[in-house]
């Protein structure tokens, strides 16, 4: 892999709260390389937009806490620059898609005063030059007539079209790095599949890394080079794309494939699903955050934190299946699964 652009190490994020501290984010880890695109994929709550909040420093402080932790973007720490500098590269550097185009445009102001604004903020160019670019980046996302675009309103697109104002707006200051915080979610899946091949296609133009937080998994299956998947603000497996998808090692990963629909399937069965509840980030639980879900549990599973044992070079999975002392219930897991391959550290 090569020098990462991103490096994010041992991430702690908290919420104060009058019940107590919420530890949404516990000890995440991992890298992204230039031109790369990495999916960061669990369910609801797990700590995915927390995650990536922190790294671009928009969570409130307080009620959030970031405990502990690194976030080396191409060679400085963003947790410890002053905000000043931090605004250079938010939106500079680092471009930011959210879920929900019509809570993150503003509905007083025309698309193209907006995409304007944030060329303005990072470049030294007249009013006249930025309007001009915002209109190009209207062009090159694919929206027609793009000049009399700029002058509507956030009301005046359909959902497809907001969306793809969006990413103008992120891409408007040629960012090094790409967020995209669940960029398809309200949108139908015509309109997903259009999204998706226009970021891929911006990536080859520019050469930026992506990172791409969902939920679903069919979404990032032909845009991720690699996947991190999170569970209860902790990185339960990381690897990539194929082997996450073709041997997923840990558990939680498994089920979460059962519950994609596939084409190949038998229509008759209902869909795979994963009993019970996330773990309450109040008090989280000592061992495996997936133990009360998970049907191959081990006494260990419950007691003690998994460490990261090596599937294979580059795919790494936080649970005590892959213990050698573990064999025979993994052995039992991969007979019932289909040939899980055994671990080791």
């Amino acid at each position: 892999m090569a020098q990462p652009l991103l490096s994010v190490r041992d991430l702690h994020v908290s919420f104060a709260t009058y019940g107590g501290e919420v530890q949404a984010v516990r000890g995440v880890s991992f890298d992204v390389a230039p031109g790369e695109t990495l999916a960061i994929v669990g369910e609801s709550g797990s700590g995915k937009s927390v995650t990536m909040q922190a790294v671009t420093r928009l969570l409130p402080m307080p009620p959030a806490i970031v405990r502990r932790g690194q976030v080396i973007f191409d060679g400085r720490d963003l947790l410890k620059l002053p905000e000043p500098e931090m605004q250079k590269v938010r939106g500079g550097d680092i471009g930011l898609i959210f879920q929900d185009p019509m809570t993150s445009l503003n509905p007083t102001m025309t698309i193209g005063r907006q995409i304007a604004e944030n060329i303005l903020k990072h470049n030294r160019v007249s009013r006249r030059e930025a309007f001009d670019r915002a209109v190009e980046m209207l062009r090159l996302v694919g929206i027609p007539n793009p000049r009399e675009r700029a002058l509507q309103y956030p009301h005046q697109f359909s959902g497809g079209m907001r969306q793809r104002a969006m990413i103008a707006i992120a891409l408007a200051s040629r960012p090094r790095l790409l967020i995209a915080d669940e960029p398809t979610t309200a949108l139908d899946v015509t309109i997903q599949a259009q999204i998706l091949e226009l970021m891929k296609k911006l990536q080859e133009e520019l050469g930026m890394a992506i990172i791409m937080i969902t939920h679903n998994l069919g979404v990032v299956a032909k845009l991720a080079d690699r996947i991190v998947v999170m569970y209860g603000g902790k990185v339960v497996e990381s690897g990539s794309a194929r082997d996450v998808f073709y041997r997923p090692q840990h558990p939680y990963t498994a089920a979460l494939l059962r519950s994609v629909p596939r084409l190949d399937a038998d229509t008759s069965t209902d869909l795979a699903s994963i009993p019970g509840t996330p773990p309450d980030l109040f008090n989280p639980p000592p061992g495996c955050p997936f133990a009360p879900r998970c049907q191959w549990t081990m006494k260990i599973c419950s007691r003690a934190e998994p460490e990261f044992f090596v599937a294979e070079p580059g795919h790494l999975s936080a649970c005590w299946l892959h213990h050698p002392m573990a064999e025979a219930q993994a052995q039992r897991r991969a007979a019932a699964e289909g040939g899980v391959t055994h671990g080791r550290r």
